[in-house]
């Protein structure tokens, strides 16, 4: 989600007032089941968090306001609507219109982190009863090399045209076939420095 240039493919750059609305650790809870999960009402999400409707609806339809996420049209009826998570992005440039947004920069970006260590350490509990097949295909990795700024941002580049290539034969190839033998599976990419005097 946090993304320098180019963006991922389909993700619209938020502003720092989108940026803002998004940074509240219900509202990441609620965006993080739809990209998760799929199109979601408020019931179900209220079920999935804990929380009220109400508290669901009015946080659903903020992030509605912002563009985050969109009623998911011709499902569902003007009582109980259906939610989807829409594909954003937003980088340091957001800081250049607001300074004050590096705050919410900073708790969206620990929501990421700590939601991959839980990611991470529920998947290393499930391997003793995990099939073979998945076993053998999933991957922690990790690479540490020397490089500058722009070598740093075309392995990103790179990174992100292989996996969004990889994505969309996927999805083709649901279309074609169907889900059967398919899960949802998550793939993460972070490059960072590490500090100098490492």
């Amino acid at each position: 989600m946090f993304e320098r240039n180019p963006p991922p493919v389909h993700a619209r750059a938020i502003d720092t007032s989108a940026l803002k609305a998004f940074a509240h650790p219900l509202r990441l809870r609620l965006y993080d089941h739809l990209k998760d999960h799929g199109p979601a009402t408020a019931t179900m999400l209220a079920r999935a968090t804990g929380e009220s409707t109400g508290q669901t609806s009015y946080h659903l339809r903020q992030l509605e306001r912002h563009g985050v996420v969109s009623e998911l049209v011709g499902r569902g009826t003007g009582r109980e609507r259906w939610w989807q998570a829409e594909g954003i992005s937003f980088g340091f440039e957001v800081l250049a219109e607001d300074p004050g947004a590096l705050t919410s920069v900073e708790l969206i970006q620990r929501h990421q982190v700590q939601e991959r260590a839980r990611r991470g350490m529920e998947w290393i509990d499930r391997q003793p009863h995990e099939e073979r097949e998945w076993l053998e295909v999933a991957i922690t990795d990790e690479l540490t090399a020397r490089m500058t700024p722009q070598e740093l941002q075309a392995l990103n580049t790179a990174l992100a045209e292989v996996v969004a290539e990889h994505r969309d034969r996927a999805r083709a190839a649901r279309e074609e076939h169907g889900d059967e033998g398919t899960r949802t599976v998550k793939v993460y990419r972070q490059l960072f420095p590490l500090r100098a005097e490492d």
